[in-house]
């Protein structure tokens, strides 16, 4: 069950107790050996792995991380003994090994001998970009720098983010500064990778630029556990040896934030936050934060409900990018999120700040957003302006035409303008329960309560147990005169418990239930009480 439930430590601790009842039996060890590497607890799988090699025929996970384990003593000899001299057709089935041989006679001081591996392996059907990559770094390694920067100026072997770097560096060597900074320059999206810009910046200003995105033989095994681990976590279903892969490629080489960051991802998205945060700690000690990164790690730690580490994240990288308008505008959102409408609001004048020369379309979502709480934080005049301009962008965006649509609803204003763009937010979205409700209870608010009931009852099909549209499809009826309808469905909204989150006052349901809405009503307006609460129409995310 802890595997199942990506408990890695709890799943180690288990099935390393069993392995001690039956020490024989090796799905028992290949289930310890997941658990631990996963846990991060390679020494313990290490020795595992060894033991099981010493007790019979090694499985292939054991093979692996005992090679793993030769790599980090700097065992060459004793790895190439075990990884032998594949064939072609052993290779192309296992092309793990033979990269594994090509880095092995490197470490072994047999450079010639690794070049040629290499080369063979590329040789091989459907590798060669892969391949190549690995050729380009033991070239470097060597000094071989222009051999390496022509292996990576193709686009299929350097197109990605080491390849890039490494590729930077070498033209350093090669004393081509302007060509490696017009290089990066033109990478799409380098707007978002700090640490390519930081290095296009040393480069331009002249100080030194060693290569060193491999340091060794054993950098460069890391780099091959990276490579599959990125290969297999890149699967239509991902493989959980994708992890595996990971964590041998941190532990062989700790200073390739590369393989941090992957081990961090992986964790994260099997919801191990408690075991991702030690490798997200890692690399911002080491500089090598990584802004899109750390933006996907914020959302998924929102949606996992850990508010309070999201906010720490969110935090950390305004911090550290504060020219980065997509930290503030996911500042934000959690701000948002929590309903601190108020404390919001600067965040997202931040990011307009920095948008202000940016295109439009950049700009939309954070007009909406601080819109969104300038409205609930009653500066409605600042919040209609936003709507506006994020509409005057994206006259399509169903959501924000609900939102502004039900917003002058709400308050009585503008109301055939509300109403026509309530109605085309439908139109753009029929199947959305939010703005079906809004589009009912619009027509509720201005009288219109026959052409209330189909939009609510079709939102109803699709938000069943929501107790605020359950409310409003109670109210509608009784203004229809279908009063024992709107009694039944006042009932189902107690019987879903709702809380203050929900916008709705179970005293109110009660009082409805027991004297009618009509007395209700005629009650709150006596004692100068506002009509039931709007509701807040659903924001859509970026």
């Amino acid at each position: 069950m802890a595997t199942v439930e990506n408990d890695f430590l709890a799943a180690a601790r288990f099935f390393v107790q069993a392995v001690a009842h039956d020490p024989e039996d090796r799905f028992l060890q290949d289930s310890a050996l997941v658990a631990l590497v996963s846990a991060g607890e390679i020494d313990r799988a290490a020795d595992l792995a060894k033991r099981i090699g010493s007790d019979g025929e090694p499985t292939e996970l054991s093979r692996l991380i005992d090679r793993a384990e030769r790599v980090h003593e700097g065992d060459w000899a004793g790895l190439l003994a075990e990884v032998g001299t594949p064939t072609d057709a052993e290779s192309q089935a296992d092309l793990l090994a033979g990269m594994l041989r090509g880095w092995g006679l490197l470490g072994a001081g047999k450079a010639k001998d690794a070049l040629a591996e290499f080369e063979r392996l590329a040789r091989l059907d459907g590798v060669a970009p892969m391949v190549n990559y690995h050729l380009a770094l033991a070239r470097a390694l060597v000094g071989d720098y222009e051999g390496a920067e022509s292996l990576l100026a193709d686009e299929t072997t350097g197109a990605h983010i080491l390849g890039f770097a490494a590729r930077a560096q070498i033209l350093v060597q090669l004393e081509r500064r302007d060509e490696a900074t017009a290089m990066i320059e033109a990478i799409p999206g380098v707007e978002a990778e700090p640490q390519l810009l930081a290095l296009r910046d040393r480069i331009a200003s002249g100080q030194p630029v060693p290569f060193d995105v491999v340091k060794t033989p054993a950098d460069g095994i890391a780099q091959v556990f990276l490579t599959f681990a990125s290969a297999l976590a890149s699967s239509p279903d991902p493989e959980p040896l994708s992890l595996i892969h990971a964590r041998l490629a941190a532990w062989l080489s700790p200073e390739t934030a590369e393989a941090r960051l992957m081990v961090a991802q992986i964790l994260q998205e099997r919801q191990q936050f408690d075991l991702a945060e030690p490798e997200f700690d890692a690399l911002r000690r080491m500089g090598q934060m990584r802004p899109a990164a750390e933006l996907v790690r914020i959302d998924t730690l929102s949606r996992a409900d850990r508010i309070e580490e999201a906010g720490k994240a969110a935090l950390s990288l305004t911090a550290a990018y504060p020219d980065l308008p997509q930290a503030w505008i996911a500042l934000g959102d959690l701000l948002r999120q929590q309903e601190k409408f108020a404390q919001a609001v600067p965040a997202y004048d931040k990011a307009l700040a920095l948008l202000e020369d940016a295109p439009a379309d950049a700009r939309w979502f954070p007009l909406y957003a601080r819109g969104i709480a300038l409205e609930r934080s009653q500066q409605f005049d600042r919040a209609e302006a936003d709507f506006l301009a994020a509409i005057e962008i994206r006259p399509n965006q169903a959501s924000l035409l609900n939102y502004l649509g039900y917003s002058w609803i709400d308050r009585n204003e503008n109301l055939d303008h509300a109403l026509g763009l309530i109605q085309k937010a439908v139109e753009l979205s029929p199947d959305d329960g939010y703005i079906l409700d809004s589009l009912a209870w619009a027509y509720y608010r201005l009288g219109r309560f026959d052409e209330a009931v189909a939009p609510m009852e079709a939102a109803i099909l699709t938000m069943s147990q929501d107790p605020l549209v359950n409310d409003h499809l109670g109210d509608i009826y009784w203004k229809v005169g279908r009063q024992r309808e709107a009694e039944i469905q006042w009932q189902r909204v107690l019987s879903l418990k709702p809380t203050e989150t929900d916008d709705v006052d179970p005293d109110r349901i009660r009082a409805k239930l027991d004297r009618g809405l009509d007395a209700v009503l005629a009650e709150e307006s006596a004692a100068g009480t506002a009509d039931t609460p709007a509701p807040v129409p659903q924001a859509a995310n970026n």
